[in-house]
């Protein structure tokens, strides 16, 4: 299981820095000659074999982070439960036949994520069709490959009615995005989405029109939705929330077989100054005992909950592995230049995202400077890390950034003709290529 510990230790007389797994440290006295391994593998093999940057992802991370969710689940709400897989932190095929695996939930925006679950073989009825504005080809792919459709606004409901009916097709659930007017304490503004001005969701007023819609028109309306924000740590803002959404579910009379998804975004520690880790069950707790305690003041059955954990289901079963091409040393400033940045990793950019990091090679050495990590690509803001202390990095030296599997290869770009990095999947002792490299034709592969 990849964790992201990192504390002072001493081990053979040798003081260093020391990780969890993925970065687990033999025990060399001479602590120059060790590199990282990531289950079992050594991420310098990887780097030399597949080329960088490179990102790795360790399966059994992932299946370690299900199982959290799920035996929370199991011991803090008593009805049905599952939890759902946020398409939009990283979606590929092989992660979408990885979530088979854990029965899990889709979420998918648009109908280019649609297509990737549908190609790794998610069931229909375990795909939801998210989105804040669908295009009309996004709802007719959602009514065509999607068991839950998340309805936003008022309009796209209007046009979801007038597909049901030209095509005749009622076997797709909606629900209904509540915007509660409650944001989750984050880092940063751009992560938030439950406040009053957010762009996401209808107002409770809207709520009640589109439930009359739904009743009028014969919709299939199955459940309540909300999101508050991303990568928070305090769970306790959920539950006004929940009561508001509970309330406005037994208001618009949804019982039976019903669904209630008080959205995800539950955090995970990027730096070493976010430990300890975001504890997962005081965040199930705290929702299970507020849905609980709901539905019985308002005399609803208990819906089908549905978690949406997003990043803290795949961030730290990702590694991103760089090569420092050149090392400005000015002053108190120095610069690790390395040959990726903010065009497969733009959180920096977007909203000042924190990480850590370490050498692949002797990564126990003495971290004698603080450093700014950036990229090659002509803007200031491609920087990945500011002021880390780190050992004396030399120019061809691989670096590796934990906690990179979430939200990076999601937004990465083509800015300067950069190609997206290759993805490599560590599963039961072997590392194979399921994304590889994109080359030059595939910039010109498009072009008329």
């Amino acid at each position: 299981m990849v964790e992201f510990v990192l504390r002072r230790v001493e081990r053979d007389n040798i003081s260093f820095y020391k990780y969890g797994s993925p970065f687990p440290l033999p025990h060399h006295r001479n602590n120059r000659r060790y590199t990282l391994t990531l289950a079992g593998h050594s991420l310098a093999a990887l780097a030399d074999k597949y080329g960088t940057p490179l990102y790795v992802y360790d399966r059994a991370t992932l299946d370690a982070a299900a199982a959290d969710y799920k035996s929370a689940l199991a011991s803090f709400y008593p009805g049905p439960a599952s939890v759902t897989y946020a398409g939009k932190a990283y979606l590929c095929k092989i992660l979408a036949r990885w979530t088979r695996s854990h029965h899990l939930w889709v979420d998918c925006t648009g109908e280019g994520e649609l297509a990737i679950a549908r190609a790794g073989g998610v069931p229909r009825a375990r795909i939801l069709a998210h989105g804040v504005n669908k295009s009309v080809a996004d709802l007719k792919s959602a009514l065509r490959g999607a068991g839950t459709i998340v309805v936003d606004n008022l309009t796209e409901l209007e046009r979801i009615a007038q597909m049901v009916t030209q095509h005749a097709t009622r076997n797709t659930s909606l629900w209904l995005r509540l915007l509660p007017g409650l944001a989750v304490e984050t880092h940063h503004a751009h992560t938030q989405t439950g406040q009053h001005e957010s762009k996401f969701g209808m107002t409770r007023a809207e709520i009640l029109e589109a439930a009359q819609f739904c009743n009028e028109h014969h919709l299939p309306l199955k459940g309540i939705h909300f999101h508050q924000g991303s990568n928070f740590r305090d769970p306790s803002p959920l539950a006004e929330a929940i009561k508001l959404g509970l309330g406005l579910a037994a208001e618009i009379g949804l019982k039976g077989e019903w669904h209630f998804s008080p959205g995800g975004g539950w955090g995970v520690a990027y730096h070493e100054d976010e430990l300890p880790q975001p504890d997962v069950n005081e965040y199930v707790r705290l929702v299970a005992e507020n849905v609980i305690a709901g539905c019985k003041r308002h005399r609803l059955s208990l819906p089908h909950l549905r978690l949406e954990p997003g990043r803290s289901l795949v961030a730290r079963a990702g590694v991103a592995i760089y090569r420092v091409g050149a090392v400005k040393r000015r002053g108190d400033k120095v610069w690790i230049l390395t040959n990726g940045g903010m065009a497969d990793n733009p959180r920096y950019a977007l909203y000042g995202a924190r990480y850590s990091c370490l050498t692949v090679a002797g990564p126990g050495r003495e971290r004698s400077e603080r450093v700014s990590i950036a990229g090659p690509y002509c803007e200031s803001g491609d920087v990945l890390i500011e002021d880390l202390p780190m050992p004396k990095v030399e120019e061809g030296e691989w670096i590796a950034v934990p906690v990179s599997g979430a939200y990076q290869l999601s937004m990465a770009s083509n800015y300067n003709g950069a190609r997206r990095p290759a993805v490599v999947w560590l599963e039961q002792g072997n590392a194979r290529l399921i994304v590889r490299r994109e080359m030059i034709r595939d910039l010109l592969n498009r072009e008329e």
